[in-house]
């Protein structure tokens, strides 16, 4: 195994914010980077040393990005498997597209759990609303939750039944795409571990958090979670192994639902992210090494950075649509960090940019 040097390209593809923070935490490190996104005003092609646009499934437009970069990765999971398939012909991708394949589909991503040991919601594939209606007359608890297989992000690509007589209109929702069943979770709190695993297989794991949502949406992050210590440990320890057995590098993200069973609070595990994380922001200004730059060097082949809190606790708030606009108040705050992702049009649900701070206290 060779580390990439400082002056190597790291390649990107996509060309949103979280595009934009790896190509910034490269540069830090000496390395350049090419993006390429479908989208002309990406933001993330103002930081980065070159970029292309160009359909993720055009080859001739791929052949020349690879030949431009040392190394490939990605920051989303929506990238077609068929252009990481096509790039690791010609350059190293890292996470490979097995690790893609799995973080696409939620059926695969609740298989592997399982067969880890782990525990999840309850679930079915479904096919079509004939398999959803044999499904609740089964006895598939309501209430419960369908979701598309694949492709869905901050409460899209889902609708709720509370009872079976609404199968029908959950299943327009899902415009016909293959889906998945899930049980309901009575959780108390949401946590995610964000970890990455190197070259050489060494992992290495930030203090779970505790994240809390509003519209579907990320709003809050929190470092540490309010977990005992041996359950927070558990988390961890189910990360690695999901690392391990998809032989994965990079950064990545593992969602869960804490359920309170009798006075002790019980994981279960929701969705994989293959990336740098929204939950992991906080890592940038709250911790030793970051999450983009604990990314980078581990799709270099570099040693992974510590993952130590800097203060007692760290916080992060993302500021959605028009939140962006109270920037002045936000950086006349001592003590608070601005994130601003650079996009030029501000809408309603729309990550404009997120605010970190330091905490004195571990959150109580």
């Amino acid at each position: 195994m060779t580390a990439l040097p400082p002056g190597a390209t790291i390649g990107i593809l996509g060309g949103g914010q979280l595009g934009r923070m790896l190509a910034m935490a490269a540069a830090r490190l000496g390395f350049h980077t090419h993006i390429f996104a479908p989208e002309a005003d990406s933001p993330a092609f103002e930081v980065a040393s070159a970029f292309t646009v160009a359909a993720y499934n055009d080859e001739a437009a791929l052949a020349s990005f690879a030949k431009a970069i040392d190394v490939a990765t990605y920051e989303f999971e929506n990238i077609p498997a068929a252009t990481v398939d096509f790039l690791a012909r010609h350059i190293p991708v890292r996470p490979d597209s097995n690790a893609l394949a799995t973080a696409q589909d939620r059926i695969n991503e609740k298989s592997l759990a399982r067969k880890l040991g782990a525990a999840t919601a309850n679930f079915a594939a479904i096919d079509d609303l004939k398999s959803l209606k044999a499904a609740l007359e089964a006895g598939f608890a309501c209430p419960a939750v369908l979701k598309t297989r694949r492709f869905g992000y901050d409460g899209k690509g889902q609708a709720k039944i509370l009872e079976p007589s609404e199968a029908e209109a959950a299943w327009e929702k899902m415009s016909n795409q293959p889906s998945i069943l899930e049980s309901f979770v009575a959780f108390r709190s949401e946590v995610s571990v964000i970890a990455a695993r190197s070259l050489d297989g060494t992992f290495a794991a930030y203090d779970v958090t505790e994240n809390e949502h509003r519209d579907h949406i990320l709003h809050r992050s929190v470092a540490p979670a309010r977990l005992a210590p041996d359950v927070a440990a558990e988390a961890i320890v189910i990360a690695q192994k999901i690392a391990g057995q998809l032989g994965y590098v990079g950064v990545f993200a593992i969602e869960f639902f804490v359920v309170n069973e009798s006075g002790r609070d019980r994981l279960f595990v929701n969705e994989m992210a293959p990336r740098v994380h929204n939950s992991g922001h906080w890592t940038i200004d709250g911790a030793m090494t970051s999450q983009f730059e604990q990314h980078i060097r581990a799709v270099a082949g570099w040693p992974l950075g510590s993952t130590e809190l800097k203060a007692a606790g760290a916080e992060m708030i993302n500021l959605i649509g028009n939140d962006i606009l109270d920037w002045p108040t936000i950086v006349a705050e001592p003590g608070t960090f601005l994130h601003h992702y650079g996009k030029k049009e501000v809408r309603p649900g729309r990550k404009m940019g997120h605010v970190n701070r330091l905490l004195l206290a571990a959150p109580a």
